[in-house]
């Protein structure tokens, strides 16, 4: 049995029995009845994720995927390849936007190398970063597949490798990415899932202007042309039209979930992860908790497609990274603090409303 089956056959969805418990805890607190409003939704989720009432969450942890994109080479973006090993460079030297917020939530960070298009090996060697590399970048998606399947299945299996071997010292997971060109790919991703006009989906990603957008959705349309996709495949349509950080993130979220462990969505990448790994395995929806509302247009949809009432946050991010996922941590850390700590009634000795 492979490593993706294995892991499939050990996902379930929350626990019953732990979420009532929760529920009856946090409607006897002593405070108006649901006054913490959402972060008591959030804390009978994060109940029934781990099948506990005393949740552990503070052993926190961003999982960065990095990988490069040869559909960059058809300028759907304003910034060159060379731009994604220089960041990765840049995490490790603590200097990113994810750095700094993932220092501010007390997380860790891992940046892992999905299939950069440089040598990253002395990084690697020197434990600096994760070396999962698949490839030097996807093909060319405008043209054909971004890689073959067996490539597809060897992303995804090292981002459960990954969540796997931390599972035992992490407790709350987030997703995070850093890949030039890569909003084109997880258009594609969200027009197969949502079923929704690429015209509807597409966003500026790095800052493109009007006529760059066009172009954008042009390209986007001949992806979904030139690769005949089996919509209910989430390998096959990695395959055709995903990424290796975009496979990576479907695989964190896929391990993280085997081992009832909640996992922070950050922004459009990620969600295009989350689209492959629900596709895999619909168990999955149970453990995803959505840190914020990218303004790429499409991530409304594609969270929608997920289940997503709505996410923590919605504060025009559009960055990625993790960045998202790291400040939606607090709010994870807020929810269990409601359920475990602020007393009921009864033991606060605090006469309760008039029924």
């Amino acid at each position: 049995m492979s490593v993706l089956e294995r892991t499939i056959k050990k996902i379930y969805p929350q626990d019953s029995e732990a979420r009532d418990k929760a529920k009856d805890r946090l409607d006897n607190l002593a405070l108006p009845h649901w006054a913490l409003g959402d972060l008591m939704d959030l804390a009978i989720d994060i109940a029934g994720m781990t099948r506990s009432l005393k949740p552990d969450v503070a052993r926190k942890a961003i999982i960065t995927m990095a990988a490069d994109h040869g559909v960059v080479k058809e300028n759907i973006s304003k910034f060159p390849s060379e731009v994604t090993p220089q960041m990765v460079y840049n995490f490790v030297n603590g200097g990113a936007g994810i750095n700094a917020l993932a220092r501010q939530a007390g997380a860790r960070i891992f940046v892992v190398d999905m299939g950069v298009a440089a040598d990253l090996n002395n990084l690697a060697d020197a434990g600096k970063i994760i070396n999962k590399k698949v490839g030097l970048g996807t093909d060319n998606i405008a043209e054909g597949p971004a890689m073959s399947k067996a490539m597809a299945r060897r992303a995804v299996e090292s981002g459960i490798d990954i969540a796997e071997n931390l599972s035992d010292e992490i407790d709350l997971f987030g997703t995070g990415d850093m890949g030039i060109g890569n909003t084109t790919p997880s258009t594609a991703i969200a027009a197969i899932c949502t079923g929704r006009s690429v015209e509807e989906l597409t966003g500026r990603g790095t800052g493109l202007d009007d006529e760059q957008l066009a172009h954008k959705i042009e390209v986007i349309n001949r992806i979904l042309e030139v690769n005949k996709v089996d919509t209910e495949d989430g390998l096959d349509i990695l395959a055709k039209v995903g990424g290796f950080e975009i496979g990576g993130i479907a695989g964190v979220i896929l391990g993280a979930a085997a081992n009832r462990k909640p996992v922070l969505i950050d922004g459009f990448i990620s969600t295009a992860g989350a689209l492959i790994a629900c596709k895999i395995e619909p168990f999955i929806r149970d453990y995803l908790v959505f840190s914020h509302r990218s303004v790429e247009p499409g991530h409304k949809a594609m969270q929608e497609f997920l289940g997503c009432r709505k996410p923590l946050l919605d504060l025009s991010f559009r960055l990625g990274e993790g960045t998202g996922a790291a400040v939606a941590m607090n709010l994870v850390e807020g929810a269990v603090a409601i359920l475990t700590e602020v007393a009921t009634f009864e033991e606060a000795a605090v006469a309760g409303a008039d029924k």
